[in-house]
C-alpha cells in the first residue's frame, strides 16, 4: 500500500518560513471537522523552522531544521491517548481527533519531538497532520510542500519497501536514530544539524606578502585511517565536514606547491576551525 512521507533537504531550505506561514494560515480561524480544531492565533507553531548553527566567527555555518509531527508508525501519541482519540490511518497520517482527545493533555506530553501542542482555551493537544483534509480532497501535497520556494519540502506517496529504496539512494535519515518510533518525516543532508566539521585557512608569506595558498591537498587522518582529502579553494580555506562530535584526536597533513610540507594534531569536540595556518615558502 502507498504510504505519504516527507522528505526535507536541510541543505536546500534557506528558513523563509514559508510551510510555517502556510500552516498557519490553513488553520488559524479555522475548524475542519474529524481532523482538526482551530489553531491558535499566538504561541502556537505545528510546523516550525528551527535555525541551527555550527562553529564560531569566523566559521560559522547556518542550516535550518524542519520541526512537526513526524507521523510516526509506532507513535507514542496514539499509546497515550484514549478512547480513539489519535488515530494511525492505513496512508501513514497521524490524526489527533479534535473532539475525542479533548482534556488529554496527556497526548501532549507524550511526543518525544514536541510536536504536539496545548491549547488551553480547548483543552485539546494539537499537531500538523499533513493536511489530512486536503489530501483527502485530494491534493497532491500538503500546504508546506507547495509553498516551498526553494524545493527543500517533497511529499512522495509510495510503498514502504519504495521509501527503503529512496532513503538508501538519497542518504535520508529520521530524527529517531533508534528507529524506536519509526517516523515517516525523514531528512536529506542532515549532518549539518548533527555532526562537526574541521577546517582552516592557508596563507604563505613571500617577499613580505601574504597571500592565499589555493590548490593545497589537505588531508584529514584519525590514527593510521585516511578520513578526507580535499584542496583549499582560491581563499586557502578547506573544511571536512559531517564529522562525529568528541571524536577525539586527528591530525592534518598539508602539502602545497612552492611551501614546506606542514602537519598538526588536534582534539575534536564540537565544530573545530584551526585558525589561519601559515606555511612556510620553500
Amino acid at each position: 500500500m502507498r504510504k505519504w512521507n516527507l522528505v526535507f533537504d536541510v541543505a536546500a531550505c534557506t528558513g523563509c518560513h514559508n510551510c510555517t506561514i502556510a500552516v498557519q494560515d490553513e488553520y488559524i480561524g479555522n475548524d475542519f471537522p474529524g481532523y482538526a480544531a482551530e489553531m491558535p492565533r499566538h504561541g502556537h507553531r505545528w510546523v516550525e523552522i528551527e535555525r541551527c548553527e555550527r562553529g564560531r566567527f569566523p566559521a560559522v555555518d547556518v542550516a535550518y531544521l524542519f520541526r512537526a509531527c513526524q507521523h510516526c508508525d509506532d507513535p507514542p501519541c496514539l499509546q497515550a491517548g484514549a478512547g480513539g482519540a489519535v488515530r494511525k490511518r492505513p496512508d501513514g497520517i497521524v490524526v489527533i481527533d479534535p473532539e475525542r482527545a479533548r482534556g488529554q493533555k496527556q497526548i501532549a506530553n507524550a511526543c518525544p519531538y514536541g510536536a504536539v501542542s496545548w491549547n488551553e482555551r480547548l483543552e485539546l493537544p494539537q499537531h500538523w497532520n499533513f493536511d489530512a483534509h486536503l489530501v483527502d480532497a485530494g491534493w497532491s501535497a500538503p500546504r508546506p510542500v507547495q509553498a516551498c520556494p526553494t524545493g527543500a519540502l517533497r511529499a512522495l506517496k509510495v510503498t514502504d519497501d519504495e521509501m527503503r529504496g529512496i532513503a538508501a539512494d538519497e542518504g535520508l535519515e529520521t530524527l529517531d536514530a533508534g528507529g524506536k518510533h519509526r517516523p515517516r518525516v525523514y531528512y536529506r543532508n542532515l549532518y549539518r544539524i548533527t555532526r562537526v566539521f574541521a577546517g582552516g585557512t592557508l596563507l604563505v608569506n613571500r617577499d613580505d606578502v601574504e597571500s592565499c595558498v589555493a590548490g593545497a591537498r589537505v588531508r584529514l587522518l584519525r590514527g593510521d585511517s585516511l578520513v578526507g582529502d580535499t584542496r583549499s579553494d582560491v581563499f586557502g580555506d578547506f573544511r571536512f565536514d559531517a564529522l562525529d562530535p568528541f571524536s577525539g584526536e586527528y591530525r592534518i597533513e598539508v602539502a602545497a606547491d612552492g611551501c614546506r610540507n606542514y602537519a598538526t594534531t588536534f582534539e575534536l569536540g564540537e565544530s573545530h576551525w584551526l585558525g589561519e595556518i601559515r606555511l612556510d615558502a620553500a
